[in-house]
């Protein structure tokens, strides 16, 4: 934040956005003003620093920074953040073994204790919107990944979420979650998934038969918080990540 307060501030980067069209200028703001007018006399973003990449050469190229997928892993959908990573060598595929995992903190562990290789497929579930419960953010996982230097070699896919502070491979907010028995509560070690950004698609090798086999007997675990009443009602009510995990607490479970 101070980097980008030596350039001009967010102001500046408003100003620049709205210059190329990225903005809607003419929306109302609460100084009363419109979003044009509050940047009219902004000073420009200074373009001799390398703190904001300029439009026209990109940290990250088109399709290789935010992407929503779908698939059978994520019928509903899922978030991927690439931060300008190349998956596959260039072939924006990538495929890998899954190491599974129930918590954020045992997939942490796991990393921690090198049991995590490259071109693995790290997965944890049972953190999302009911599992969570609240959709915990990702942060030491994918952390210690880049950490162990595996940042561009392993993908981590999650039905939980991740922030800004997040850098890898990151795939999250996996819908529907593997508490209400989504796909992700189906896979097991070793199963293949891929990710592919060029079909916008994330999927595990597995035929449609299979997984429904696998989901018929699918019991979800215990919820792991059952002592706040505030949150029992929350994980009877609240729904799924790709509607944006909304609530209704007014009538109780």
């Amino acid at each position: 934040m101070d980097m980008l307060d030596t350039v001009g501030g967010l102001p500046a980067l408003m100003k620049y956005l709205l210059a190329h069209g990225l903005l809607h200028g003419d929306v109302m703001t609460c100084t009363g003003k419109t979003l044009a007018e509050n940047l009219r006399d902004v000073p420009d973003l200074r373009m001799d620093q390398d703190v904001i990449a300029p439009l026209e050469k990109p940290l990250a190229k088109p399709g290789h920074h935010l992407l929503v997928l779908k698939g059978n892993l994520a019928k509903n959908g899922c978030v991927s953040k690439l931060s300008g990573k190349e998956l596959g060598g260039g072939t924006g595929v990538f495929i890998g073994p899954a190491k599974v995992f129930d918590c954020e903190d045992d997939a942490f562990q796991a990393v921690q204790a090198g049991r995590i290789v490259k071109g693995d497929v790290l997965v944890i579930r049972y953190e999302g919107p009911k599992g969570g419960p609240g959709m915990r953010e990702m942060l030491s996982p994918s952390a210690a990944l880049v950490g162990a230097g595996l940042g561009k070699d392993v993908a981590l896919i999650t039905d939980g979420r991740f922030s800004g502070a997040s850098h890898g491979i990151m795939v999250g907010h996996v819908d529907p979650e593997a508490q209400v028995g989504g796909a992700l509560a189906a896979v097991r070690d070793g199963d293949q998934i891929e990710i592919n950004i060029n079909t916008r698609s994330i999927s595990v090798h597995l035929s449609d038969a299979v997984l429904a086999e696998r989901l018929a007997s699918f019991v979800p675990p215990p919820p792991k918080f059952t002592g706040s009443k505030m949150l029992r009602k929350y994980v009877a009510t609240v729904g799924g990540a790709s509607q944006g995990a909304p609530t209704d607490c007014h009538g109780g479970p």
